[in-house]
């Protein structure tokens, strides 16, 4: 065989090579997709106080682990304390307004009692003179005052109720609906509700990280000073949306982490995004921005799975670890071209 037969024999068998495993991919693709667009995530939650106030301690320290309801750190307590000891005094001073008032209502009713009986007998004296006078037995001007007097004790009768009634308005509810004791109280669990806010903790289990908190620090209301990263991991993966038409309840997913190379974790798919960023449109008030492009063929637009690994991750995974996901679909033959495919790359990681 000539050197150029040799040659030529090479290259169709280079050829043959290339279109088996071109057609491989192809199929690949879309049985048994893989991405290395993923990675492990846990809920970070931003710390924030709920008041202002001096930092005064710090309980934990960077990368600690804590768990529900364990102190982080403390805001300066003195001021709130304050406010504790003012609210309960003003309760006390509405409980004794209340009594007073009480004391008030107490006589108003004497007097109306009083100003009613001098009004009706002050009626009856003019009720009498006005016989009298009938009879040209007591003069005009004796007729006139007696008039004068029952319409005078009338009025006091009138303004007395009606100074009865000021003092029950001010005086309000008797029982605890008291209008001036649940605004007392109220301020006083407000003043209180402050006061434990003061010890600021954390809301669900995870390690803090990123800390930069010092003693002395001023913390504002709502600012955020410490990340707590959830202890709960949630593998995500970017796949093109044609390799996930082939996925159904029955598939499942292989993970190799770049941490762990050579070991391949099997996930349970738990669920698939609803949308990515590029499908959201802002209403306001702009017009529509058509894409322009002169590509024939155009970028895949990828989709969001979601994850969850069965069986223990290595510890420890911390968010952001980049991972490689193969979906496995329902068949003993493509499952292990899947299985095979994955292994592979997850010992390549041990080269690079």
């Amino acid at each position: 065989m000539t050197p150029d037969q040799k040659f030529a024999r090479w290259v169709k068998h280079a050829i043959v090579v290339f279109v088996l495993v071109f057609a491989y991919f192809l199929v690949a693709d879309l049985t048994i997709p893989l991405t290395p667009q993923a990675m492990a995530t846990r809920t970070v939650t931003k710390v924030a106080p709920r008041i202002s106030g001096q930092i005064t301690a710090i309980y934990v320290r960077n990368n600690q682990l804590v768990r529900k309801g364990d102190v982080l750190f403390e805001i300066d307590p003195r001021p709130f304390q304050l406010a504790v000891e003012q609210a309960r005094l003003n309760l006390a001073q509405a409980t004794k307004n209340n009594a007073q008032l009480d004391a008030s209502i107490a006589a108003a009713q004497a007097r109306v009692a009083a100003s009613q009986i001098i009004a009706e007998q002050k009626t009856r004296e003019a009720n009498r003179f006005n016989t009298l006078f009938k009879k040209n037995g007591v003069s005009g001007q004796q007729r006139d005052d007696a008039t004068s007097d029952a319409t005078a004790a009338r009025a006091n009768l009138a303004a007395a109720k009606a100074s009865l009634q000021e003092l029950r308005v001010n005086r309000g509810a008797t029982d605890d609906s008291n209008l001036a004791v649940q605004i007392a109280k109220n301020q006083l669990e407000q003043a209180l509700l402050n006061l434990s806010y003061t010890q600021v903790a954390a809301e669900h289990d995870g390690a803090i990280t990123n800390l930069q908190l010092e003693s002395g620090t001023y913390a504002a209301a709502g600012m955020p000073l410490v990340a707590l990263v959830d202890t709960e991991v949630d593998i995500i993966a970017d796949f093109r949306e044609k390799s996930l038409r082939r996925i159904d309840d029955h598939s499942y997913a292989l993970i190799a982490f770049d941490s762990q190379p050579g070991k391949v974790y099997r996930a349970e798919i738990s669920s698939l995004d609803a949308g990515v960023s590029s499908g959201q449109f802002n209403a306001d008030g702009s017009l529509a921005t058509p894409t322009v492009s002169n590509r024939w063929v155009r970028d895949a637009q990828r989709m969001r799975l979601h994850l969850t690994v069965a069986g223990n991750l290595p510890n420890p995974l911390p968010a952001g670890a980049r991972a490689t996901v193969q979906l496995v679909p329902d068949g003993h033959l493509m499952g292990w071209f899947a299985r095979l495919q994955i292994k592979l790359l997850s010992t390549l990681h041990y080269i690079y």
